[in-house]
C-alpha cells in the first residue's frame, strides 16, 4: 500500500513517517510565515493535527510527496495564529499598562549567528501582502515548483505565478528605494532546536487514539 493510501486510511505508522520526512520543513515554513520560533513550533503541532483529520482528502492514487498538502495546511494553520496573536495584542492594548518583562524571544534570536540574514529575510518578508508572501516562501524558499505551490494553496498555477510576480516586483522596488535590503541565501534554524520531537509524539498519539 502506497504512503499515500496509508495516511488516507489513518495508519499511526504512516503519519509518524510522514512527520519525520517533513516535521522540519513544516517548521521552517511555519517560522518564515511567523517569524517566531515558539509559534513555528505551534504550526507543526497543529498541522499535523490538521492533517489527521483532513486525511480523507488524500488522493490515494495520486503520485508525488505529500509534502505541498502538509505545507498548505501549515500555510492555513498560521494564518490562524497570526489572527488569534492580533486578536490577543489588541486584548492586551485594553489592559493597564504593567511593568515591562524582558523578551525572551528576543533574547534567543540575539544569539544566533545568522541573526542578520534572519532579520533581513523576516523584513523582505512583512513588506509583502500575505498572499504574495506565502508564495514566496513556498516557492522561494521552501522551494516548490508552480505546481506544488498551487496544490498547497489550492489555487491554480496562474494565480501562483501572477502572486510571484507581484512579490518579486513590489520587493525590487523596495530594494531600490532602500527601503529593505535583499534577502540573500537564507540559513534555517539551526537543527534540532526546538520541541519537534515532542510535537512528533503528540502528533502520533492522537493518530494512535483515533484509530479504530
Amino acid at each position: 500500500m502506497s504512503m499515500r493510501a496509508r495516511v488516507r486510511a489513518g495508519d499511526p505508522e504512516a503519519f509518524r513517517g510522514l512527520f519525520d520526512e517533513h516535521a522540519r520543513a513544516v517548521y521552517n515554513h511555519g517560522f518564515r510565515l511567523t517569524g517566531d520560533w515558539s509559534v513555528a513550533e505551534d504550526v507543526v503541532s497543529l498541522t499535523f493535527l490538521e492533517a489527521w483529520r483532513l486525511r480523507g482528502r488524500v488522493d490515494a492514487g495520486a503520485e508525488g510527496s505529500l509534502r505541498p498538502w502538509l505545507l498548505g495546511i501549515a500555510t492555513n494553520v498560521a494564518r490562524n495564529v497570526r489572527r488569534a496573536a492580533r486578536r490577543y495584542e489588541g486584548a492586551l492594548v485594553r489592559l493597564p499598562p504593567q511593568r515591562s518583562e524582558p523578551d525572551i524571544a528576543e533574547e534567543i534570536v540575539s544569539r544566533l549567528d545568522d541573526q542578520e540574514r534572519i532579520a533581513r529575510v523576516r523584513g523582505a518578508l512583512a513588506a509583502l501582502r500575505a498572499p504574495e508572501r506565502e508564495v514566496l516562501a513556498l516557492c522561494v524558499f521552501a522551494g516548490l515548483d508552480y505546481r506544488e505551490a498551487a496544490e498547497a494553496l489550492d489555487v491554480s498555477v496562474g494565480t501562483v505565478r501572477s502572486r510571484l510576480s507581484r512579490a518579486r516586483t513590489r520587493l525590487s522596488r523596495l530594494v531600490a528605494a532602500n527601503m529593505i535590503t535583499p534577502p540573500r541565501e537564507c540559513r534555517e534554524p539551526p537543527a534540532g532546536h526546538g520541541q519537534v520531537k515532542a510535537d512528533r509524539t503528540i502528533a502520533v498519539r492522537f493518530a494512535q487514539e483515533n484509530t479504530p
